[in-house]
């Protein structure tokens, strides 16, 4: 049972609720989910600088609020990031056409194209770029639950020895688990207990993550495997 997120509604199907601060926080947690893919996407597929990308993600969550977009799902057909993709190509496309005729009915002085657009990248360099921001906004979302969980009385110690040993960065060496212990004062032994605590919780917060932005379990199972590898799920 540590390995799997308890059953709940997922996001995807909570914003075709008749509730509608079940459908606002379900909106929430796939924009979250879903911001920096799409603005990555917009700036590779469609060539946008990194202000554009950001006003074109915008724009974009708000009209899938105004559309209900997500209604249209159908998980027997497409992965839910597959489908947001197809939403997200349409969106653009529109928004490329309306300042065209913009331009040319003289609304706008420039187009908001850049010359990268021009050399559009392979469908596969794409998919790698979503996948990529995917994950990252997944494992974040994960690290700030643990961040949470942390937060209980005596667990404190366990986001430590997490944040130095498995968060470490820069050049030099990782430390070891007896250098922790000698930062932070604690016995070997409960150095090694709470790192294992924190590593499974960190990976319970990113499949209730992904329980909640997907909508069945074959999705869900499918997409374990891509963050996690191919026995998340057993």
């Amino acid at each position: 049972m540590d390995r799997f997120p308890t059953t709940r509604m997922s996001a995807v199907q909570a914003v075709r609720s008749d509730d509608r601060a079940v459908r606002e926080r379900a909106l929430e947690t796939l924009a979250a989910a879903y911001w920096r893919p799409v603005q990555a996407y917009v700036r590779l597929r469609w060539g946008r600088g990194p202000a554009d990308a950001e006003d074109l993600t915008q724009a974009f969550f708000l009209r899938v609020v105004e559309k209900d977009f997500f209604a249209r799902f159908d998980p027997k057909r497409a992965r839910f990031r597959t489908f947001l993709r197809v939403c997200l190509d349409g969106f653009l496309a529109n928004e490329a056409k309306a300042a065209g005729r913009a331009k040319r009915g003289g609304e706008i002085s420039h187009v908001a194209l850049n010359a990268e657009a021009l050399e559009v990248p392979s469908p596969e360099t794409m998919e790698r770029a979503f996948e990529t921001e995917w994950i990252r906004s997944v494992f974040e979302m994960g690290l700030e639950r643990l961040r949470a969980a942390c937060q209980a009385p005596g667990k404190l110690p366990a986001w430590e020895v997490f944040a130095a040993h498995d968060l470490h960065e820069g050049e030099s060496a990782r430390p070891s688990y007896g250098e922790l212990a000698r930062r932070t004062g604690l016995p070997l032994t409960q150095v090694n207990n709470n790192l294992a605590w924190a590593r499974r919780e960190f990976r319970r917060g990113v499949l209730d993550v992904l329980r909640e932005i997907t909508a069945s379990d074959e999705e869900f199972r499918a997409e374990a495997r891509v963050l996690l590898g191919t026995d998340a799920t057993r």
